[in-house]
Protein backbone atom coordinates (compact mmCIF):
# COMPACT_ATOMS: atom_id res chain seq x y z
CA UNK A 1 0.00 0.00 0.00
CA UNK A 2 1.46 3.39 -0.96
CA UNK A 3 1.40 6.94 0.63
CA UNK A 4 -1.46 8.24 -1.96
CA UNK A 5 -3.75 5.12 -0.85
CA UNK A 6 -3.62 5.86 2.54
CA UNK A 7 -4.28 9.76 2.07
CA UNK A 8 -6.95 8.42 -0.48
CA UNK A 9 -8.56 6.48 2.41
CA UNK A 10 -8.46 9.15 4.61
CA UNK A 11 -10.38 11.01 2.31
CA UNK A 12 -13.47 8.90 1.60
CA UNK A 13 -13.26 8.30 5.55
CA UNK A 14 -13.63 12.26 5.77
CA UNK A 15 -16.29 11.85 2.67
CA UNK A 16 -18.40 9.33 4.83
CA UNK A 17 -18.43 11.21 7.72
CA UNK A 18 -19.45 14.76 6.60
CA UNK A 19 -22.32 12.72 4.08
CA UNK A 20 -23.83 11.35 7.41
CA UNK A 21 -23.33 14.79 9.63
CA UNK A 22 -25.82 16.36 6.90
CA UNK A 23 -29.19 16.86 7.90
CA UNK A 24 -32.13 15.25 5.61
CA UNK A 25 -33.61 18.03 2.96
CA UNK A 26 -36.74 16.36 1.94
CA UNK A 27 -39.60 14.60 3.75
CA UNK A 28 -37.99 10.73 3.06
CA UNK A 29 -39.64 8.12 0.76
CA UNK A 30 -43.44 8.55 2.15
CA UNK A 31 -43.22 12.27 1.63
CA UNK A 32 -42.47 11.70 -1.81
CA UNK A 33 -45.22 8.90 -2.49
CA UNK A 34 -48.25 10.84 -0.77
CA UNK A 35 -46.99 14.22 -1.62
CA UNK A 36 -47.14 15.69 1.78
CA UNK A 37 -44.40 17.55 2.93
CA UNK A 38 -43.78 19.58 -0.67
CA UNK A 39 -42.49 22.77 -0.12
CA UNK A 40 -40.70 23.47 -3.53
CA UNK A 41 -40.72 27.06 -2.79
CA UNK A 42 -40.42 27.22 0.40
CA UNK A 43 -37.23 29.52 1.20
CA UNK A 44 -34.79 26.82 3.31
CA UNK A 45 -31.32 28.20 2.88
CA UNK A 46 -28.20 26.68 4.62
CA UNK A 47 -27.06 28.31 7.41
CA UNK A 48 -24.32 28.05 10.08
CA UNK A 49 -22.47 25.07 10.31
CA UNK A 50 -24.85 23.24 7.78
CA UNK A 51 -23.75 25.15 5.23
CA UNK A 52 -19.96 24.82 6.39
CA UNK A 53 -20.66 20.99 6.30
CA UNK A 54 -22.22 21.28 2.71
CA UNK A 55 -19.43 23.12 1.25
CA UNK A 56 -16.63 20.65 3.17
CA UNK A 57 -18.94 17.60 1.83
CA UNK A 58 -18.15 19.11 -1.74
CA UNK A 59 -14.66 20.12 -1.51
CA UNK A 60 -13.87 16.58 -0.46
CA UNK A 61 -15.51 15.48 -3.27
CA UNK A 62 -13.63 17.32 -5.56
CA UNK A 63 -10.44 16.48 -3.87
CA UNK A 64 -11.37 12.60 -4.07
CA UNK A 65 -12.02 13.22 -7.92
CA UNK A 66 -8.61 14.74 -8.40
CA UNK A 67 -6.64 11.94 -6.29
CA UNK A 68 -8.17 9.62 -7.87
CA UNK A 69 -7.27 10.76 -11.32
CA UNK A 70 -3.94 11.35 -10.01
CA UNK A 71 -3.78 7.54 -8.62
CA UNK A 72 -4.77 6.36 -11.93
CA UNK A 73 -2.14 8.32 -14.03
CA UNK A 74 0.21 7.39 -11.11
CA UNK A 75 -0.42 3.66 -11.59
CA UNK A 76 0.25 3.29 -14.55
CA UNK A 77 -3.30 2.65 -15.64
CA UNK A 78 -3.55 5.66 -17.39
CA UNK A 79 -0.68 4.65 -20.29
CA UNK A 80 -1.37 4.17 -23.87
CA UNK A 81 -2.22 0.54 -24.62
CA UNK A 82 0.53 -0.80 -26.77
Amino acid sequence: MKWYDIIFIIVSLIIIILSLLQGGKTGGASGAITGGGLNVFAKTKERGSEKVVTWLTFGFAVLFLFLALIIYVISGNGAAAE
